[in-house]
C-alpha cells in the first residue's frame, strides 16, 4: 500500500518558460534542479503549505510535447481570485476560463501553463 503522495511530472518543451510560469505567476519554489542518468533535465517545484512537487522534465528525445485538451490539470488555491487574475495578466497569462461562482460560493478559474497544461484556481468561499 502507498503511504505518501510524492510527486506528478509533467514534460515540457521551453524548461525556463515554464519554470518563469511556475514561480512567477503561480509563486511556487524551486526545491532542486538536477539531470537524470538519461538526460531529462528536472525541476522539483512545490507551493507554499504543500508536501507534494511537481517534477517539471524536459527531455527532447521523448519527442515534442502534446497535451490532449481536458486530459490533466493542477489545482491551487487562492486567496483572492481578482488579485490573482490581474497578477497573472501583467505577467501574459490572461485566466482562460472563468471565473465563475460555484452554488457552494467557491470561485473557480483556470488559467494555461507553457505547453498547453491547464492550471485550476480556487478561491474557497468566505
Amino acid at each position: 500500500m502507498v503511504t505518501k503522495f510524492l510527486h506528478t511530472r509533467y514534460r515540457v518543451t521551453d524548461l525556463e518558460k515554464t519554470l518563469h510560469f511556475y514561480r512567477e505567476v503561480l509563486g511556487l519554489e524551486e526545491v532542486s534542479r538536477k539531470k537524470s542518468d538519461r538526460g531529462s533535465e528536472l525541476v522539483f517545484l512545490k507551493a507554499p503549505g504543500s508536501e507534494a512537487l511537481i517534477e517539471i522534465c524536459k527531455y527532447d528525445a521523448s519527442g515534442p510535447v502534446v497535451v490532449g485538451p481536458d486530459l490533466t490539470h493542477l489545482a491551487f488555491e487562492v486567496e483572492d481570485m481578482e488579485a490573482f487574475a490581474k497578477h497573472a495578466a501583467a505577467l501574459g497569462y490572461p485566466l482562460s476560463d472563468g471565473p465563475h461562482k460555484t452554488s457552494s460560493g467557491s470561485v473557480l478559474a483556470f488559467v494555461d501553463a507553457p505547453d498547453g497544461y491547464e492550471v485550476e484556481l480556487i478561491q474557497p468561499a468566505p
